[in-house]
């Protein structure tokens, strides 16, 4: 099947739109489309804030070319949706950005149009909820007069191994002629293959589930951190001993935040309680991660006083607040739940990483990241950074009634007070 004739639109060019974007331009007649026309006048320049592409791999993608104008969409065939899909403050899906692109897409594609989603949803979202807009804007029929498809993205944000091409895909279409169609496309692109699920839905559930095991998992080891602190024991000294048996999983507790794994399984507990099942392992598994950073700050804030401090007025320093390592993405960072609990507390904190855009931090969170840390009564690793793992602790402790607590237990164990 050949692709040549085809003019593909990536809508949203984020951490999952632009290197799809980049692979598809090197070889067809490619628009990367966003809202945002800074983001589109940057990525012109080669300037990519994300950090999941330069302005070399954008200038080889001879074919791509980037817009903000919706005209620009009227001649493409083939629509590839990649915009987010977070959850509002009641851990209920958040579809706008997702309806808004349908709509967009709906008013703008032409007879034989192929839509394609990949943002994360729960089973049904593509065709019970995106396919009625893409009719209502259109005025066409869907699988006579316009097709759909879903390719769940598995981009790995930071990660310079594990990206787009090397990525096996999961593809599917809304008839078997379209999802061969979607297949051969990813196909063309994707050198570690494809996997053609038999449905749209059988599509949408496997990410689901792909990020939601990852959460459950995770959720057992930060369990386990909670009671092996009651006990009075190292949760990674039992981890490494459980983990000479071969079929151990090796899983580390921690934040859980992000685009993915912190969000997901509530889209998929969405579906579930839509159809009258309550989820138990999924929700309680949720529960757990999300009130580990409550945990962090109470834990450090006990160590504190068992040392003496008087709390109030006391100064923390936080080291990290993107959602991942060496990584700029702030996306839902639960380091904001530890910041939050200490400033209840009384303390006065400051943040520093030099991965974030302070200014994104400022808009999302409301935080003035500190350039220039200086000396404090409590030292939070959150976020195993490698210029942290680099830099010498003692030179921003206040005094030996510092308390060092390391979240990631990236550090060397003799400098720290304790580690989750």
């Amino acid at each position: 099947m050949y692709f040549s004739n085809n003019n593909i639109a990536i809508i949203g060019l984020g951490y999952v739109g632009l290197p799809l974007a980049v692979a598809f331009g090197s070889k067809y007649n490619t628009i990367g489309f966003d809202i945002n026309s800074n983001r589109v006048s940057e990525l012109a320049n080669g300037i990519d804030r994300t950090l999941e592409s330069n302005s070399d791999k954008i200038k080889a993608a001879e074919q791509l070319k980037f817009s903000s104008n919706i005209n620009d969409l009227k001649h493409c065939d083939i629509y590839i949706v990649t915009v987010p899909t977070p959850i509002n403050q009641f851990k209920a899906p958040n579809l706008a950005p997702l309806l808004k692109a349908s709509e967009m897409i709906g008013k703008v594609m032409k007879k034989g149009a192929i839509v394609i989603y990949e943002s994360t949803v729960y089973p049904g979202c593509t065709e019970e909820d995106c396919v009625p807009i893409l009719e209502k804007y259109s005025g066409l029929k869907f699988n006579e007069d316009f097709y759909c498809g879903y390719s769940p993205e598995r981009i790995n944000p930071g990660d310079k191994v594990n990206t787009l091409t090397t990525i096996k895909k999961v593809t599917s279409g809304s008839t078997p002629e379209v999802a061969t169609f979607v297949d051969n496309l990813y196909a063309s692109i994707i050198t570690a293959g494809t996997y053609k699920a038999p449905s749209i839905k059988v599509a949408e559930a496997s990410k689901a589930i792909e990020n939601a095991q990852r959460d459950v998992n995770i959720s057992f080891v930060n369990e386990l951190a909670l009671i092996f602190d009651r006990i009075g024991i190292d949760t990674n000294d039992v981890l490494d001993a459980a983990g000479t048996k071969w079929n151990f999983l090796k899983y580390k507790p921690g934040l859980v935040g992000g685009h993915c794994i912190g969000v997901d399984p509530y889209y998929l507990a969405h579906k579930a309680e839509s159809l009258g099942y309550h989820p138990q392992v999924i929700l309680s598994g949720r529960r757990v991660n999300d009130n580990m950073g409550m945990f962090i700050a109470g834990k450090v804030v006990k160590m504190m006083i068992q040392k003496g401090t008087n709390i109030k007025g006391a100064k923390a320093l936080l080291l990290g607040v993107t959602f991942k390592e060496n990584c700029p993405d702030i996306r839902n960072s639960k380091v904001v739940d530890i910041y939050n609990e200490l400033i209840q507390f009384g303390l006065e904190v400051d943040v520093f990483d030099p991965h974030a855009d302070s200014s994104q931090v400022k808009k999302e969170y409301n935080i003035e990241l500190q350039q220039s840390p200086s000396k404090y009564d409590a030292i939070i690793l959150t976020v195993a950074h490698k210029e942290f793992l680099e830099m010498n602790i003692n030179d921003y402790k206040k005094g030996t009634h510092t308390i060092v607590f390391d979240s990631k237990a990236a550090l060397d164990r003799d400098s720290v007070d304790a580690r989750l």
